[in-house]
C-alpha cells in the first residue's frame, strides 16, 4: 500500500508562472491565429483599442466549437503533446490558447459558434486567484463584446477577447500593433501568399489587411536561390534551401531596407526555420556560425513537418527551436557551402584595393598576423605635391597623412554601410569638374609621357584618358 497525499499547487503561484513564459505580444497573438489556421478559418480579424481602456480581439472563420469542445478547449494542456496530429496542425501542447493570453492579460473571454450556435467560457484570474481554484466562468452580456456582432453573422467561428491587459504599455500600444503587423507578415507569409490547394489567407488589423512578406525575395531576378537538399531524419524529411540576397547596388534604398528588416541585414542572416508552413525561428544560425557582415546576405530556408517537434526541441511559445545533434553536422556543411558564395557580393568589391593594375589611394599593409590601412605614398599625384613643398610643409603634410590613416573612422563607416547604404555619395567628394580642373592644373606645369602613363593608372584617370590627349594618343 502506498502512503501518498494530494498536495495541489498554490494557484496564485501557478498562474503567475505561466504568464511569466516569456511571450512577446506579437508571438502572443500568432499563437492565437495558429488556431484560427488549425481550424480552418480563411479569413481572421484583429480588433485592438487602447483607450478608455486597452482591449484586443481577434475573431476567425474557422470550424467553431460545441460547448463542449469550448470547455475543453479552455483546459490547460487539453492536448497530449505526443499525439500524433494532422500535418496542418499548428498546436502541439494544449496550451497556447491559454498561456499566450495569460502572458498578456486577466481576463480571456471566448465566444465560439458552430452550425448556428454560440457558446462563451471566460478565465478571470483574479477570480481564480479569490477562490484559489479554476473556476470556468460563463460570461454575460457578451453580445457588448467587440466584433460580437461579426460573429453574430457567420454560421461558425470564434471569437477571442482580452481584457485587462496588464503587459502592455497603454502609452506605446501603436507600437505593439506595428509590431504585431510586422511579425504576422512574417512568419504567416505563405498562408497569406496561398498554399497549394488551399484558399489564401486573409488577416485584418483594424480593418487593414496585412501583406505577406517573404524574407527571401525570391521573385528578384539578382537573389540567387541555390539547389533544395533533403534529409531523412527519424522517418521525416527535412528540407533546407540556402539563398544570397541581391547587394544593395542591385535594389532601390526602399527595396533594401524593406528586406533588412527592423533588425538589420547582420541579426537577419541565418537560418529560417518552417514548421508546417509556419514560420517559428528566424535568424539565427543556432552557435554553429558566427554573424558577421560578409554573410549579411545569406539566408536559410528549413521546412520540418510537425512530427519532428522533439528533434528540434520546439517549445510552448513556438519561438525556440534547437536543432538535434543528429542534423547539426549537415547544418554545418551547408553553411560553409553557402556563407563562402554569400561573401562574394563583398569580397569581390574588397578586393578592389588589391588590384594591382591600378594605382590606389588605399592600399592594405600586413603587420605580421595583423594589418591596417594607409595611403599610397607611391601615388604620382602624392609624389609631385611632396616635390613641390619644401622640407618644413613636407614634414607637416606627412604628419597630416597619418593623423588620416590612424583615425579612419571605420566603426562609422561600417556602421552607416550596414544601416543606408544607399545614402553614402562619396563620390560627390570629387567631382567631374573637380577632375578636369585637376587636369587643367597638371598640364600647365608640364608633364612627361611617363608621369602621364603613371597616372592613367591611377582611380581618378583610369577611364579619363580623354582628357589628356583629347582623342589623339
Amino acid at each position: 500500500m502506498v502512503n501518498a497525499e494530494i498536495i495541489s499547487p498554490n494557484v496564485q503561484n501557478f498562474v503567475d508562472s505561466l504568464r511569466d513564459i516569456g511571450y512577446s505580444f506579437e508571438v502572443a497573438v500568432a499563437d492565437l491565429i495558429d488556431n484560427s489556421i488549425t481550424a480552418g478559418a480563411d479569413n481572421v480579424k484583429i480588433y485592438s483599442v487602447a483607450k478608455p481602456n486597452m482591449i484586443f480581439a481577434i475573431l476567425d472563420n474557422g470550424k467553431g466549437m460545441t460547448e463542449g469542445e469550448l470547455i475543453e478547449a479552455m483546459r490547460l494542456a487539453s492536448k497530449n503533446p505526443k499525439d500524433k496530429r494532422q500535418k496542418s496542425d499548428l498546436g502541439r501542447f494544449g496550451l497556447g490558447l491559454k498561456t499566450a493570453s495569460f502572458s498578456q492579460c486577466k481576463k480571456l473571454t471566448v465566444v465560439s459558434k458552430k452550425a448556428g450556435v454560440i457558446s462563451a467560457r471566460q478565465w478571470d484570474l483574479d477570480y481564480v486567484y479569490k477562490k484559489n481554484e479554476w473556476y470556468l466562468i460563463t460570461p454575460e452580456k457578451i453580445e457588448t463584446m467587440p466584433l460580437f456582432n461579426e460573429i453574430s453573422s457567420i454560421k461558425n467561428g470564434t471569437l477571442i477577447c482580452w481584457q485587462e491587459l496588464d503587459r502592455c504599455n497603454k502609452a506605446n500600444f501603436t507600437n505593439y500593433i506595428d509590431r504585431l503587423n510586422k511579425h504576422l507578415s512574417l512568419v504567416f507569409h505563405r498562408f497569406l501568399e496561398g498554399i497549394e490547394n488551399q484558399k489564401a489567407l486573409k488577416i485584418f488589423l483594424n480593418d487593414n489587411p496585412i501583406k505577406p512578406f517573404n524574407p527571401f525575395n525570391a521573385n528578384h531576378p539578382a537573389t540567387q536561390q541555390t539547389a533544395v537538399e533533403k534529409i531523412k531524419l527519424y522517418g521525416s524529411t527535412i528540407t533546407i534551401q540556402p539563398y544570397i540576397l541581391p547587394h544593395h547596388s542591385k535594389l532601390s534604398q526602399q527595396e533594401y531596407e524593406l528586406y533588412a528588416t527592423e533588425d538589420g541585414y547582420i541579426k537577419s542572416q541565418g537560418f529560417y526555420l518552417y514548421r508546417a508552413n509556419r514560420i517559428l525561428i528566424y535568424g539565427t544560425w543556432w552557435g554553429l556560425h558566427k554573424s558577421l557582415d560578409a554573410h549579411k546576405l545569406v539566408r536559410i530556408k528549413i521546412d520540418i513537418p510537425n512530427s519532428m517537434d522533439v528533434e528540434w526541441g520546439i517549445d510552448i511559445k513556438k519561438s525556440t527551436a534547437r536543432p538535434s545533434e543528429e542534423i547539426r553536422n549537415d547544418l554545418k556543411r551547408i553553411i560553409n557551402q553557402i556563407t563562402e558564395k554569400g561573401a562574394r557580393p563583398y569580397t569581390g568589391r574588397g578586393r578592389k584595393i588589391e588590384d594591382k593594375t591600378v594605382i590606389q589611394f588605399w592600399q592594405i599593409i600586413a603587420i605580421n598576423d595583423d594589418f591596417r590601412f594607409a595611403l599610397n605614398e607611391d601615388h604620382p599625384l602624392l609624389n609631385k605635391l611632396k616635390n613641390e613643398i619644401d622640407k618644413n610643409a613636407l614634414e607637416n603634410l606627412n604628419f597630416y597623412l597619418k593623423g588620416i590613416q590612424a583615425y579612419l573612422p571605420i566603426e562609422a563607416i561600417q556602421h552607416r554601410l550596414q544601416k543606408s547604404p544607399h545614402l553614402i555619395k562619396q563620390s560627390m567628394a570629387l567631382t567631374d569638374s573637380d577632375i578636369e580642373e585637376l587636369t587643367s592644373k597638371l598640364l600647365a606645369s608640364g608633364l612627361s609621357k611617363q608621369y602621364i602613363d603613371e597616372l592613367l593608372k591611377t582611380e581618378i584617370y583610369i577611364n579619363q584618358k580623354h582628357l589628356f590627349f583629347n582623342g589623339n594618343k
